[in-house]
């Protein structure tokens, strides 16, 4: 069990520290976890570090072979390029849960760690029972010590039970150490976030073992990573600062989404109120773009992680589930906006939706505003053609619980390019793909039903060049088409 004092990085009788020799290099990594956290972070580290064999291992076969293959699973600007590579010099796909992992020096468990669905903590809590497993098969596997590094964003103190379960099955005279290396990759830039990181967290326990595996870690990432960038800290401090950070990223976008229903109220333009806010040096500018809401793997669940250890504190958990709260409201008000604005019932009428990831440059659509809007659309009786350039069809079938359609239905759903505008009532903007504002709006006024509406969910088009063309505008935070200063 995790001594909490020296966890927490207090004095503890014991903490003399003797001298020691120099500590070993990391020669071979195991990345249990073949997703959007285990696949980047090991192809960075394999191309920064030719000396380090880096092997990712998953029980899906099918996943594994997508990444031997030239056809990947996940796309990320960069990714393949380095895989490219790498693959078979340093860097290897394998199913094999043993090999790799025994002769690892250092173990990345890289799981998924959803919300949970069912149960105690239903909606809220972190659902561990992959992390879990990851724990259990490497305590049964590894005949040798390992660095065990909690790279999954978890709540506050899983190293606890990580470290219970390693301690209560380790083998005689084989002790695993643990850290806390928490990602700060936004999909999208995730190549660019590790190669040129704002920080690189590591968490251990202040013991001699727990400080010689933070800095072995350490000298992995000073590679390539500035010294400064490269901070230290306990256990607990490297849990929580993941949250924390994401709480803090997802309350500005609730908060300049409120911000933007009351400018919509007013007949402010959150665009510049968010010009003006950013300009404050104590703000800055960033995360301040006003749209549909934030979505994808991390926010949501990441602030509602952030609230369940608060539970004894409910002023505190109500402050930080009120942004989630606010998220949902924005969303809601956005689809709403479009069944209203056309008079008030979407039943028959055709609806093109562009983009269906939670943000460009990613074809990840979990927890995506546009899966909430859609489906409120289609519970109205619309008629969806639905397009993004990353997303597979059967991608957005499956998030929008449609059926394969036949080929002589009109289904609620289909994926085509410029003629899912083609006699639609309205356009609806939900993912900010920069090829969006290339479109000949023009063309597309001309194929569609009249009066022609724009709703743009992320403020990514030229409105006032839609308005000169003929279309109705509507936007996140502005009043375009009603006329006053």
């Amino acid at each position: 069990r995790v001594n909490p004092q020296r966890a927490a990085g207090m004095s503890t009788s014991g903490d003399a520290q003797a001298t020691r020799p120099p500590h070993q290099p990391i020669r071979r990594i195991c990345c249990i976890g073949a997703g959007y956290v285990g696949v980047p972070s090991s192809a960075v580290i394999a191309s920064k570090c030719p000396d380090i064999d880096v092997t990712v291992v998953d029980i899906s076969a099918a996943k594994v072979a997508a990444w031997n293959s030239d056809r990947h699973p996940l796309y990320e600007p960069g990714l393949s390029e380095l895989i490219s590579q790498t693959r078979g010099v340093n860097l290897h796909f394998s199913c094999d849960m043993i090999g790799p992992l025994e002769g690892a020096d250092l173990v990345f468990i890289c799981v998924n760690t959803p919300t949970k669905a069912y149960g105690l903590g239903q909606g809220k809590a972190a659902d561990l029972t992959t992390l879990e497993a990851a724990a259990r098969h490497i305590v049964r596997t590894a005949s040798q010590p390992k660095i065990v590094v909690e790279k999954s964003t978890v709540p506050v103190r899983a190293a606890e039970s990580i470290c219970t379960i390693l301690r209560a099955n380790e083998r005689p005279g084989v002790r695993h150490t643990v850290l806390s290396n928490p990602e700060f990759l936004a999909e999208g830039s995730a190549v660019q976030d590790l190669l040129r990181p704002d920080r690189v967290l590591i968490g251990g326990e202040r013991t001699d073992e727990g400080q010689e595996a933070v800095q072995r870690l350490v000298s992995v990432y000073a590679r390539w990573v500035p010294k400064e960038r490269l901070v230290t800290m306990n256990l607990w401090s490297s849990e929580l600062s993941k949250l924390v950070a994401n709480a803090m990223l997802a309350q500005r976008i609730s908060s300049i989404n409120a911000a933007s229903a009351i400018c919509e109220a007013t007949g402010a333009d959150v665009s510049e109120v968010a010009l003006a806010v950013g300009a404050d040096s104590r703000i800055g500018p960033r995360f301040l773009c006003a749209s549909l809401g934030f979505g994808g793997s991390c926010f949501q669940k990441d602030v509602l992680n952030f609230g369940v250890p608060c539970l004894n504190l409910p002023e505190v958990a109500r402050y930080w589930e009120s942004v989630v709260t606010l998220n949902q409201y924005q969303k809601y008000r956005f689809a709403d906006k479009i069944i209203v604005d056309l008079f008030n019932t979407v039943k028959g009428k055709r609806i093109a939706v562009l983009g269906f990831a939670f943000k460009k440059d990613t074809g990840d659509t979990r927890e995506s505003p546009a899966i909430d809007v859609c489906r409120r659309l289609i519970d109205e009786g619309a008629l969806l053609r639905v397009y993004d350039p990353k997303v597979a069809s059967s991608q957005i079938r499956l998030d929008l619980n449609q059926p394969e359609p036949d080929e002589a239905s009109d289904a609620a759903v289909l994926t085509v390019r410029l003629l899912s505008c083609e006699g639609a009532h309205a356009v609806v903007i939900c993912t900010e793909w920069s090829e969006f504002s290339q479109l000949d709006f023009g063309r597309i006024f001309a194929s569609m039903a009249k009066p022609a509406f724009v709703f743009d969910g992320r403020n990514v088009l030229d409105h006032e060049a839609l308005l000169r063309i003929g279309f109705r505008v509507r936007a996140v935070g502005k009043r375009l088409d009603c006329g006053g200063v």
